[in-house]
């Protein structure tokens, strides 16, 4: 019997993940003027590593402070945002987002010209999928910053500079209006109106992704059909493709396909849990050196693909988790964030993150915004996917994790 395949799209960032093997290539082929991507330098490598890092620990830690419900998140937002602000911590704050970004040993040039490298490489891998990346930083009228901050943000994020008159109402206006225009209107704001009187800056990042499936669903194959949820069955639109090629594997505890976009660089992989497996105790397993292994052990299968259609917008406030993290130093009043004002006084009060997700027969669009605001201080025979899933949309040249997602219920 042909093996089935449902997949959902969940990324929860997610993330650029690691390299994907088995892609089929010969329905990958594009324009003339497609150029295979060129080798990631030395810089790209660490840093993608650390942000997956990263990135495995923060869904793992974000699901664990969850309800239990659908999530959705990307940890490459997260992680450039949080990037751009650690330039201006010092001490043991630089120390403590040092350890919950796993920048290592990695020096400040290293890390911040493996992210420019990582912003070129990723807005130009494949001229078939929208891969958009865009920073700003909005700041205080008349609150002074070191020239020296700015500039990095400038020259490796591609950052936006913008000074407001925060006490301005319509300064919330302003932010948010950047934050619509980069996600294509998919997360229509990030701060609230009116801006706090403490706020002095808002480091923000945003995500956009627009891919086709590199196989197509046909809409006339969408049909209704029932999702195991926790809480019980619910009907879905369950999207169909018969015969198709594609990377899978099978393991007792858990199978896996990839689904490809554009010209195959960008994936969608699926992580099913058996029947009887708890869907937090596979992420429980997620880290690199697993993540590798499951990629490597995949092979090209011809099978019949389900997949439920859905859609899901997200967000959250993330103090807690990276807090958890070890970055707890950033939101406290010993925060020193001198390398942005020499005069202190500085902390983290919100790391704020909204995204949103939609998977139908064309194929996936997802866009995520991180916002960290700144203030003074005083596959089986079978695979289908109708139970709680894990998915991954990543890019398998780099490795890097761009989303990661949890669906317990994909009509929630």
């Amino acid at each position: 019997m042909k093996r089935l395949i449902p997949m959902l799209l969940t990324w929860a960032g997610v993330l650029v993940l690691a390299v994907v093997l088995g892609v089929v290539a010969s329905g990958c082929s594009g324009g003339s003027d497609w150029q295979p991507p060129r080798d990631l330098s030395l810089t790209e490598q660490k840093l993608v590593q650390s942000s997956n890092r990263f990135g495995f620990g923060f869904f793992q830690e974000i699901v664990s402070q969850s309800d239990g419900g659908n999530l959705f998140v990307s940890p490459l937002s997260v992680s450039m945002a949080l990037g751009m602000t650690w330039n201006g911590a010092r001490g043991d704050t630089e120390a403590g987002m040092r350890e919950c970004l796993e920048f290592g040993e990695l020096g400040a040039d290293e890390i911040n010209q493996g992210y420019r490298d990582l912003i070129d490489l990723l807005t130009g891998l494949d001229p078939k999928v929208q891969m958009e990346i865009a920073n700003s930083i909005w700041y205080r009228q008349g609150f002074e910053v070191l020239a020296a901050f700015l500039d990095t943000a400038v020259s490796y994020f591609d950052a936006v500079v913008e000074v407001l008159d925060f006490g301005d109402p319509n300064s919330a206006d302003v932010i948010n209006a950047w934050v619509a225009e980069k996600t294509h209107d998919r997360i229509p704001s990030i701060v609230e109106k009116p801006l706090s009187d403490a706020a002095v800056m808002f480091l923000i990042n945003a995500i956009y992704f627009k891919g086709t499936w590199v196989t197509q669903f046909d809409t006339k194959d969408t049909h209704d059909a029932a999702f195991h949820a926790p809480a019980g069955d619910t009907s879905v639109k369950m999207m169909t493709i018969a015969e198709a090629k594609l990377p899978s594997m099978v393991r007792e505890d858990f199978s896996a396909a990839s689904l490809p976009y554009g010209q195959g660089l960008f994936q969608m992989t699926i992580l099913l849990p058996a029947e009887g497996k708890d869907i937090d105790e596979l992420i429980s397993e997620m880290n690199q050196e697993n993540w590798d292994n499951w990629l490597a052990q995949m092979a090209e299968t011809e099978m019949d693909l389900y997949l439920p259609r859905f859609e899901l917008a997200y967000e959250e406030l993330l103090n807690d988790t990276l807090i958890e993290l070890g970055m707890g130093d950033a939101f406290s009043d010993q925060a020193d964030f001198s390398g942005i004002n020499p005069a202190g006084g500085l902390l983290i009060s919100k790391v704020k993150h909204k995204s949103f997700v939609k998977v139908n027969e064309e194929g996936t669009e997802a866009a995520a915004v991180t916002s960290v605001q700144v203030d003074l201080t005083s596959a089986p025979d079978e695979f289908r996917v109708d139970r709680p899933f894990i998915f991954v949309i990543h890019d398998r040249h780099s490795g890097a994790l761009l989303f990661m997602g949890k669906i317990v219920d994909p009509s929630a």
